[in-house]
């Protein structure tokens, strides 16, 4: 078991924390969105209230490793300042003798963030050196980058090996105990996906079909399942790839006596999402080959809740229409409202789910609050990973450390 920064010694100790900060920026290099800032300060400042000399790492953009001053993360340190009302440290590198001597000449209870680590081709290539660099101006390493523990990344997965002491954050800790809630679920157990990333859901979906008592599916992957099943889609997104995979959960889903939902009516329109005409509601049936599906119909989320009512834990991932239109925003924005509801543990994973939840105001339930999602995952790609495999690359490595 890996402890996480609470149960670990680190007063007046060196503390290197890894978070993600890849906050959006506008084009003057202003922060747009501050919500992975403010849920790395729980972390951060619980170091600093237990005297730590605390140094926090990131990346930021696609700099492909190299010095781009476009990705600095000077904005973000910042916004840090400003939050924790408190000096930020900021040496204009990450590694080197600048960095070394603002660590030598911090007081505990102080925080430097370093400059974004993919200015170098070593941080994106797992290198040795780099990660050998990174460590040595440390003496306990902090993983509360969950997002990123599924990547082969020099301050993820190597950077470990040069620590004795090593543990997670605390948010890092949040995303585990509340996946591990889905890798043993309380059944019935609902699966529902939408948006358009058709490859990864189906391999989801295949991962972990044994478990699983219903997937409800909406958008593209509803989409390429309509297509499997010989149903016209008109013109809606679909991934032609993927259908001999989706032929075969299709005839799984059968033979294991899982519900497998596609939407029974949806909402069209001709034309594409710039320029489209009305929309309409129609059995997925019909859907004429000038149209496009929109979203699923009144019918189909009426079924939809009747399933997530009865289930024990319900695990959503993607839009199940195209919600960036106000006009096709009713299935999910229903589906979402069944889960706000519902008595089962509810789960919300991935960036887009994750944003949906940021423009309807649903947050998560905490021990003050109810009325919202029980877990929300913020690690994208790596959320799925881990509840498909029980583990990610950057666990292992900090595993071993710790035996």
């Amino acid at each position: 078991m890996i402890p996480s920064i609470d149960e670990i010694e680190i007063a007046e100790k060196r503390v290197f924390i890894r978070v993600d900060l890849d906050v959006p920026l506008s084009s003057k290099g202003e922060i747009q969105d501050d919500s992975k800032i403010r849920r790395a300060l729980k972390t951060i400042s619980f170091a600093l209230g237990q005297k730590a000399k605390v140094i926090v790492a990131s990346n930021l953009g696609k700099p492909a490793g190299r010095l781009n001053r476009k990705y600095t993360l000077e904005s973000v340190g910042g916004r840090i300042s400003e939050l924790l009302d408190r000096r930020v440290y900021f040496p204009e590198n990450s590694v080197g003798d600048a960095v070394k001597k603002v660590v030598s000449d911090m007081m505990p209870g102080e925080v430097l963030l370093l400059e974004n680590l993919d200015f170098h081709k070593q941080e994106l290539h797992a290198g040795l050196e780099y990660a050998k660099a990174l460590s040595r101006v440390a003496d306990v390493y902090v993983n509360d980058a969950f997002s990123l523990s599924n990547q082969n990344r020099a301050s993820v997965t190597v950077m470990p090996e040069f620590f004795g002491t090593v543990s997670i954050g605390l948010d890092f800790k949040r995303e585990l105990e509340g996946l591990a809630r889905l890798q043993k679920p309380e059944k019935p157990f609902v699966v529902v996906l939408g948006g358009s990333k058709v490859s990864r859901k189906i391999g989801f979906m295949e991962a972990i079909i044994e478990g699983v008592d219903a997937f409800l599916t909406g958008g593209a992957v509803a989409n390429t399942f309509l297509k499997a099943k010989g149903i016209g889609t008109g013109q809606s997104e679909i991934d032609q790839t993927c259908l001999y995979r989706a032929k075969k959960l299709i005839s799984g889903t059968d033979s294991r006596k899982i519900k497998l939902i596609l939407p029974v009516d949806v909402v069209a329109a001709e034309g594409n999402l710039r320029n489209h005409g009305t929309s309409y509601i129609i059995s997925r049936d019909l859907v004429p080959g000038n149209s496009k599906i929109m979203d699923i119909g009144p019918g189909t989320i009426k079924e939809f809740k009747a399933l997530i009512e009865g289930a024990g834990t319900v695990l959503w991932s993607g839009s199940l229409g195209v919600f960036e239109k106000p006009e096709f925003t009713k299935g999910t924005s229903g589906i979402v409202s069944a889960l706000r509801d519902s008595s089962s543990f509810t789960a919300a994973l991935g960036s887009h789910a994750v944003g949906i939840l940021d423009v309807l105001g649903i947050e998560e339930n905490n021990q003050e609050s109810k009325g919202g999602i029980d877990f929300i995952s913020y690690g994208n790609g790596a959320s799925l990973e881990y509840i498909e495999n029980g583990t990610l690359p950057a666990i292992t490595v900090l595993e071993k450390r710790i035996k």
